[in-house]
């Protein structure tokens, strides 16, 4: 028994490698199922255990040559599919056209976040052939604008927004002395209105960042930024009288920004942009101007109520003396012609106080109220001299 078994297994192989030899898998006298047939009938005769139906194994080598090729044909085909993708970002890519780089919105800046919060309270402002800008201040509608914007008129149009309808504001007041304006709209005609904050512009330092909201050469809202230049400058007023205080900053304004906001970082306004050095020609050169928000806030209250603003008056022009302040000119009808003062007192001091430069002296009046009375002392050849003034209140139509 033993010996049959080892013949019917030598023949099982002796078929194997006649299969192989013959590399036809389906025809010919050694293909597959004609050689299954055979192992199964000879194993049957001799009662040898059946082979699974799937045959004997392939040996090693015979795996080896198919799956290798198979092998490189995945990869080279991942690596394809990976080149594509790079190649087209992800998308598909239309003849001749770049595709859009992805992502979504860019960072935000400081100066972007500024614009975001502040911009919904910016306004355009329309008088006659005037134009310029506006923010609001109360959510009653109340807006402020420079004085030389709404140029003496008793209404003027506004616009929220750069698609927005124009609403008509009344002209509440107007104050040539700090080039303000005092504008209100029908809340109800604008829906929600977005107050600016007002800052302390006496915390101002050179070198804080500033962005200007506006509407310049009527475009819609635009915002430019830079830094503060200078504090404590002085500008020439519509009347013809000095502003106190100014900020000086670099950030662009032109013609349409006056009565807009200059912000700081924290969208809070520090100043009402109203003038700029030109250079001689019409555009930015760098040097802006912005009245102080402590100024907007001294005069809106009398502004918002209708009144006029009224700052004491002395009517003299002085210049700087290295023992204080020369007087270079005397207003007709002032106060400091009706008290005996004349060109070329040297003034040193006023109630008490110590004057070495023209500012001491509009800071010594600065606060007091038109019919208050100063004591004014003055160098007059050599001599001292006292001079009693009773201050009047400042004449709109300049010195």
């Amino acid at each position: 028994m033993a010996t049959r078994s080892v013949a019917v297994v030598s023949r099982e192989r002796s078929l194997w490698i006649d299969r192989e030899k013959s590399r036809d898998p389906e025809e010919g006298p050694f293909s597959s199922a004609r050689w299954r047939r055979q192992i199964l009938e000879a194993r049957s005769r001799n009662g040898t255990p059946r082979e699974p139906e799937g045959g004997p194994p392939e040996p090693p080598e015979r795996r080896r040559r198919w799956l290798l090729p198979l092998s490189l044909a995945l990869a080279v085909a991942a690596l394809a599919l990976a080149a594509v993708a790079l190649l087209d970002g992800g998308g598909s890519e239309e003849a001749g056209v770049l595709p859009a780089a992805g992502g979504g919105r860019l960072a935000p800046t400081q100066i972007g976040r500024v614009y975001d919060s502040a911009g919904p309270g910016v306004v355009s402002v329309q008088a006659g052939p005037a134009g310029g800008t506006g923010f609001v201040v109360r959510r009653d509608g109340t807006i402020v604008t420079n004085a030389h914007v709404v140029a003496g008129a008793e209404t003027a149009q506004v616009r929220f927004g750069d698609s927005g309808a124009l609403v008509e504001a009344e002209v509440l007041g107007t104050d040539t002395g700090s080039d303000l304006a005092v504008l209100r709209v029908d809340p109800g005609s604008v829906g929600r209105l977005r107050p600016l904050p007002l800052a302390n512009s006496e915390r101002v330092r050179v070198g804080d960042a500033v962005v200007a909201i506006g509407h310049p050469f009527g475009l819609d809202r635009t915002a430019t930024a830079g830094i503060v230049s200078g504090v404590g400058r002085e500008i020439r007023a519509p009347d013809g009288f000095q502003i106190d205080e100014v900020i000086q900053t670099d950030a662009p304004i032109n013609p349409g920004n006056s009565g807009g906001p200059l912000l700081d970082a924290r969208g809070r306004v520090v100043g009402v942009n109203s003038q700029i050095a030109t250079g001689g020609g019409g555009g930015n050169v760098g040097i802006g101007f912005a009245v102080p928000s402590n100024t907007v806030r001294e005069v809106l209250p009398t502004l918002s109520a209708g009144q006029r603003v009224e700052r004491p008056y002395l009517g003299v022009t002085t210049a700087p003396h290295r023992e204080g302040a020369e007087v270079q000119e005397v207003t007709p009808d002032s106060p400091a012609e009706s008290a005996g003062l004349i060109p070329g007192d040297i003034i040193t001091g006023i109630d008490g106080r110590p004057v070495r430069d023209p500012d001491d002296v509009a800071d010594a009046i600065k606060g007091l109220e038109p019919g208050d009375d100063i004591e004014v002392e003055a160098d007059r050849d050599g001599e001292q001299r006292s001079f009693d003034v009773e201050l009047e209140a400042r004449p709109q139509g300049g010195p």
